[in-house]
């Protein structure tokens, strides 16, 4: 079997989006791209078996792997099956942290604890990811069980989208949150990405 001389990164399907633009701007050639559901959120102790399996079944096609994800409530699983796997992560105890970077969401969450976190995707996909599978559209009226230590709703926003403030001010009041936006671009993923793409060897046509 031929092995890729890139790297894959066997991401978040939540971050799809970004790192696909990520791509595009800097010209990543050699990293390519395998997204994990980003419904496995939902169910966290299903991360970790699954990018193992991503691991076992892509190591020998490239010259390495390389994973997008946080810690991501995996209790310790990730880290675990990527010290036996030989892998590296994104750093971090989820997509949150890096897109704000590290120091800003230190400062958000000693501000208010009980914050509740919007992405672009978690905006765009609302209903499908929290809603729905929490019953709420057919029992609203559980929202306050299940969000009664939340105080406020801060959407960290990676782009500009028309409408995108008003949608997710509009989810805050829904819930009775305090409402803050935040843009941060990529935040950190970009930077860490970057550090990844500039460990591939340069191609001969490309020298």
């Amino acid at each position: 079997m031929d092995t890729h001389p890139g790297t894959l990164l066997i991401a978040c399907g939540a971050l799809a989006r970004e790192i696909a633009a990520l791509k595009r701007a800097n010209g990543w050639s050699a990293l390519e791209v395998r997204c994990l559901p980003a419904q496995l959120h939902n169910r966290p102790e299903l991360i970790a078996p699954a990018v193992r399996a991503a691991i076992r079944e892509n190591k020998e096609r490239f010259a390495s792997l390389f994973v997008v994800y946080g810690e991501c409530g995996t209790r310790g699983e990730l880290d675990r099956v990527l010290q036996e796997e030989g892998v590296e992560r994104l750093p971090g105890a989820h997509c949150y942290e890096f897109l704000a970077t590290p120091q800003l969401f230190a400062q958000l969450s000693e501000a208010e604890p009980g914050t509740f976190y919007l992405t672009d995707f978690l905006l765009r996909h609302f209903e499908r990811l929290v809603i729905r599978p929490l019953g709420l559209d057919r029992h609203p009226q559980l929202a306050g069980e299940y969000f009664r230590h939340y105080r406020k709703l801060v959407y960290l926003a990676q782009a500009e989208r028309a409408g995108a403030i008003e949608q997710a001010r509009a989810i805050a009041a829904r819930f009775g949150f305090e409402f803050e936006y935040r843009f941060t671009g990529y935040g950190e993923l970009g930077t860490r990405l970057a550090t990844v793409a500039a460990r591939q060897p340069r191609l001969a046509w490309q020298a």
